[in-house]
């Protein structure tokens, strides 16, 4: 493994910007960062000259099934490999593949291939655990879930995935949903973290979840239960719920489909840049070129790239996003107008705390994973370094997704 100097960068601290800086790499950690020119390259120090990009903590992505043409909920291993290069060419140098609902046989295989497809990965990205998302979710807020596999949870079906799974990093379901408070119990005692998503909650349920553990909302906005009525009285629901708990994470799907402008500032505005995680929530069809149709075993259905977005044949919801992480970023700060630290902090130092990793990823600080971007002004990403390791770069940067 080779060692670095990376100098003449425009760096993204935790809290600040320095306008020129560096950092050097050892042994897959970053031993170094600097203010001003820096140091020259000592013997055997391979020398980057940044030119004036920017220098960033790796994008670590919390909600991903899939892209380039693959998706975890996968036929191969091959499909799995597909998706993790694809998104690691745009910055995500961690990520948390992420299921949907689907049939007990369509998960075990999945399961079978990632887990092959990861003792073989030697150029993508870490892969900090697995994402179930579903299948225990309210009909009514299903979204592009396979409708024939909601349902309630089951100890007989759970604990299985349990014991086959002992890299589940987290767990999305419905709290309202009966046996969840059970279900939370044994997921807390296996160490496992709950997200609450795809849920008609109301607030007070939401409130009672966050108390068992529940401490990450799935996907804000998107599937999740806002201020409704009831025979006359009005209840507020998740989305209140997460604004009034100060400590309660949200993922925001910032590929300006999903939300728009107004909504992504008053994210930001009552959360705070410490507690909400970018994710893509990306199928197969991310970091594809084009449109058209695309087979997502993901959706359980083919669905519609149109937009710069994918959504159900007929159209009547989103099925999943086709953005990768650099666009995440851009969204945040060219459709928001949030400061680039802040974006890039949403998409690198919170998702560590979230996924319980900020002691070694997520941020640039001497002895932490050398896990490293250079991106331009448009942030369009062209060197990305995993665990003291270039395993990708380019002069010419990808083209970003529409």
């Amino acid at each position: 493994m080779a060692d670095y100097l990376i100098r003449n960068a425009r760096v993204i601290t935790q809290e600040r910007l320095l306008p020129l800086g560096g950092a050097a790499v050892s042994g897959g950690r970053i031993t170094e960062l600097f203010e001003g020119p820096g140091r020259p390259p000592r013997p055997g120090e391979v020398c980057i000259d940044a030119g004036g990009r920017y220098l960033s903590p790796g994008f670590i992505d919390l909600h991903v099934h899939g892209g380039g043409g693959g998706e975890f909920m996968a036929r191969s291993p091959d499909e799995v490999l597909a998706a993790c290069r694809t998104h690691l060419r745009h910055g995500t140098t961690s990520m948390a593949p992420t299921t949907s609902s689907a049939d007990p046989e369509a998960f075990r295989q999945a399961m079978a291939h990632m887990t092959r497809a990861f003792s073989a990965m030697e150029d993508g990205p870490n892969i900090l655990g697995l994402h179930l998302e579903g299948p225990y979710f309210a009909y009514e807020q299903r979204g592009a879930q396979d409708p024939r596999y909601v349902r309630d949870p089951d100890p007989a079906e759970y604990l299985p995935i349990l014991d086959a799974c002992p890299n589940l990093l987290r767990w999305s379901i419905a709290p309202e949903r009966p046996g969840v408070m059970e279900m939370a119990r044994c997921l807390r005692q296996r160490g496992v973290r709950m997200s609450m998503g795809h849920s008609d909650a109301l607030y007070d349920e939401a409130v009672q979840a966050y108390e068992w553990g529940f401490d990450t909302v799935t996907h804000l906005y998107s599937c999740t239960s806002s201020v409704r009525r009831i025979n006359a009285y009005r209840y507020a629901g998740i989305v209140e719920a997460a604004y009034q708990l100060d400590g309660m994470y949200v993922e925001v799907i910032a590929d300006g489909k999903h939300l728009p402008a107004s909504l992504l500032r008053l994210i930001y505005k009552l959360k705070g840049p410490d507690r909400i995680c970018l994710v893509t929530d990306a199928i197969g069809a991310a970091g594809l070129s084009g449109g058209g149709t695309y087979d997502s075993r993901t959706c359980g259905t083919t669905v519609v790239v149109e937009d710069g977005v994918a959504k159900l044949p007929d159209r009547s919801a989103f099925a999943g996003s086709v953005a990768t992480a650099d666009r995440l970023v851009r969204t945040m700060v060219e459709l928001a107008g949030v400061p680039l630290t802040d974006a890039v902090k949403m998409m690198s130092a919170t998702p560590a705390r979230n996924a319980g990793v900020f002691d070694h990823k997520g941020s640039l600080a001497v002895g932490k994973d050398a896990d490293l971007l250079l991106f331009d002004d448009a942030i369009h990403v062209s060197l990305v370094m995993v665990l003291g390791e270039v395993r990708w770069q380019t002069s010419h940067p990808a083209p970003s997704d529409p």
